[in-house]
């Protein structure tokens, strides 16, 4: 079965008042209880089954409940913890095996619990490697939560956290040829430690910066000595289509951020992977240290996954590209009633709207409707499993079809 029944509306009405009280959130939870998962579908403790064109906004690339590595994790017998300060050999093959499949010259991987934790150390390698303090980003982009991530990524609270780290510059959009030159004006003073930015921007309805403007970042970066850090915490493991969206572009970044779907789901994990390069410059400058970073349970489920990915990569990549195709074909066919900008690379889409309000009741229509959807500020992203049918393509956007 996908899912237990034993809950009912009334539980999930006792459970919603649970977490008013005892949990911290932003913003109130959205009123479905999740009970149970499979595929490109979750099941709402009320019996509704939902459409998923969320996948955990990037987690679930190879869709829920996987037998395959599930049963490998109850299967595992490893130790129930291992210190930081030792040897494991599953660590060292986790990071081999990232070191076999990053592109370029990346090497080291250093150990995290998600992806703004991944971030963070990459910030403080490029400072303690390259002995400069500045940064810059693109504008209005996210790169997670913590006080660093938040200095040089967007996020509606900065304005009541006004210590942020001084130095982080932005780049506004578009990122096309002419931002080069922008680019340039900012990194000549040789004072920038790291341009960071995700290769797909998610949060801007996977935005796709233009091929000249990143062939530039990368020769500038070179120019200058500023580290380039790749956030793929979200675009990693086949999302666009490629096994990373840095090959879209043929870049060799010096950092790359990674997170989300290195274990599918099955357990929190992030990961930072650099050069040598730069591993060596910031070695005993820097402590890189994460209590639970790489738990043994989690390094089994992100071989697991891994493993699986390896083993049915040809396959994903295959459908990602003819399920990409569906989604472009009916979402272009659409009449969304309001000005849209619609994003298609492999399974990371964005539908950016004019209007925000409407974007944001549409999101709210379907999940009525029985589909979910991503939604910040006017856009919608749909990020489904990169498993997904095409029948469960078209049931998806039928819904949301009949929501406009």
């Amino acid at each position: 079965m996908m899912a237990s029944r034993r809950e009912s509306s009334g539980a999930s009405a006792s459970v919603k008042r649970a977490d008013q009280r005892y949990m911290g959130r932003s913003s109130p939870g959205a009123d479905v209880q999740f009970v149970g998962s499979r595929g490109s579908y979750v099941q709402g403790a009320d019996g509704r089954r939902y459409v998923d064109f969320i996948a955990g906004w990037c987690v679930g690339n190879l869709g829920w409940d996987v037998r395959e590595i599930r049963a490998r994790l109850r299967r595992f017998d490893g130790p129930d913890y291992v210190h930081p300060s030792y040897l494991y050999g599953p660590w060292t093959e986790l990071a081999q095996q990232l070191a076999d499949i990053t592109p370029g010259r990346l090497q080291r991987s250093y150990r995290a619990t998600g992806g703004t934790e991944a971030v963070e150390i990459a910030l403080q390698l490029a400072m303690a490697s390259t002995g400069r303090s500045k940064f810059v980003s693109i504008e209005d982009s996210y790169h997670g939560n913590s006080l660093g991530t938040m200095s040089v990524g967007a996020s509606e609270y900065r304005e009541d956290l006004p210590n942020l780290l001084r130095g982080c510059l932005k780049v506004k959009r578009p990122l096309d040829a002419n931002a080069v030159d922008r680019v340039e004006r900012l990194l000549r003073k040789r004072d920038v430690a790291a341009f960071i930015m995700e290769p797909i921007i998610c949060n801007l309805g996977a935005l796709v910066p233009d091929a000249q403007f990143m062939r530039g970042l990368q020769r500038l970066c070179r120019r200058y000595g500023t580290l380039l850090i790749l956030d793929e915490v979200a675009t990693g493991f086949g999302r666009t289509g490629r096994l990373f969206a840095t090959e879209l572009f043929g870049l060799a970044p010096d950092i790359l951020t990674l997170a989300k779907a290195i274990t599918g789901g099955h357990a929190g994990m992030g990961a930072t992977v650099a050069t040598e390069r730069v591993a060596r410059a910031a070695e005993g400058k820097v402590n890189v240290y994460s209590t639970y970073g790489w738990h043994p349970l989690s390094v089994e489920a992100a071989l697991a996954n891994l493993a699986y990915l390896r083993a049915h990569q040809t396959h994903l990549l295959k459908n990602v590209a003819e399920r990409s195709e569906d989604f472009r074909s009916r979402l272009h066919q659409m009449d969304f009633g309001s000005p849209v900008d619609i994003r298609v690379t492999g399974l990371a889409i964005g539908l950016e709207f004019e209007d925000g309000a409407y974007a944001g009741a549409l999101a709210d229509r379907c999940r009525k409707a029985g589909l979910l959807l991503g939604i910040d500020d006017d856009t919608l992203t749909l990020f489904p499993a990169l498993t997904i049918s095409r029948r469960t393509v078209h049931e998806g956007l039928d819904i949301l079809e009949r929501c406009l």
